[in-house]
């Protein structure tokens, strides 16, 4: 098995627990009770590049990433720093994340929120929407396309965005047939965590007008948002740069342009 599956088999796992200690009909109930939501894909097509800033504990490749700063004073320092959203990071075995990392981020700031992690059941769409979340990714190297086509009409229900990920042509065709909004181009490749920043570049003349263009991974300087900028793509979602930086709110306006002043 390559990190993807072994990631997948996983999460499978974990959502069979989950589904016996927190039943199904309480998650309904939650999501019910909700407040307004926060919408992600708006929050992604404003002028410029925006900029999905992501809290990330550590990861299969990188291992620990930031040890001492809480989830609302990395997420707070995001928000100040003019991010258009947050990515949290909530796969617990690999990447040290957790639903209660959500439910922090929410409560202490006010921009979309995007569940990072790897949705293999309809259990995850709700636990996502009852903790707040704004938005949920849809990988589709780890889904079958009937059930990322189940997924993605769920997740539209329960009135949750859905970033669908890719990271070649073949994939990018399969979120084309599914009509996506927003397609997130990963420049890592997930079955063995290498990155190439060209991988934006090469699927992005395939994605036609009118789709939002996301692209995640292997992206730390402003140079970098400028030449993405330049060929149309509309975010870049960053996270590892950000949360290994000395100074977190500085590294993200460096990203974003936005001055103290402006805050």
């Amino acid at each position: 098995m390559n990190t993807l599956e072994r990631i997948v088999d996983s999460t499978r796992r974990e959502v069979r627990q989950r589904r016996g200690a927190v039943p199904l009909a309480t998650l309904e109930q939650q999501v019910f009770a909700r407040g307004e939501d926060r919408p992600f894909a708006e929050a992604l097509v404003h002028p410029g590049v925006s900029v999905i800033a992501e809290h990330k504990r550590r990861s299969p490749s990188a291992g620990t990433i930031r040890d001492g700063a809480t989830v609302r004073e990395v997420v707070c320092a995001y928000e100040r720093a003019g991010a258009a959203a947050l990515s949290i990071l909530t796969e617990g075995p690999h990447f040290g994340g957790s639903l209660e990392d959500l439910r922090e981020a929410r409560a202490a700031t006010r921009l979309p929120i995007l569940r990072k992690d790897f949705v293999v059941d309809s259990y995850q769409l709700f636990e996502s929407a009852a903790v707040g979340a704004d938005a949920i990714l849809l990988i589709v190297a780890a889904l079958e396309p009937r059930e990322l086509h189940r997924l993605h009409a769920e997740a539209l229900a329960l009135d949750l965005d859905v970033l669908v990920e890719v990271h070649d042509a073949r994939e990018l065709e399969v979120a084309l047939e599914l009509d996506a909004d927003v397609i997130g181009i990963n420049n890592r490749d997930l079955t063995d965590f290498t990155v190439d920043l060209a991988r934006t570049f090469e699927l992005l003349a395939d994605v036609p007008a009118g789709k939002t263009v996301v692209s995640e991974s292997g992206i730390a300087t402003r140079e970098q948002l400028d030449e993405l900028e330049r060929v149309g793509v509309d975010a870049v979602l960053v996270g590892e740069a950000l949360m290994r930086a000395d100074d977190v709110e500085g590294a993200c306006r460096a990203l974003t342009g936005q001055s103290e002043d402006a805050v």
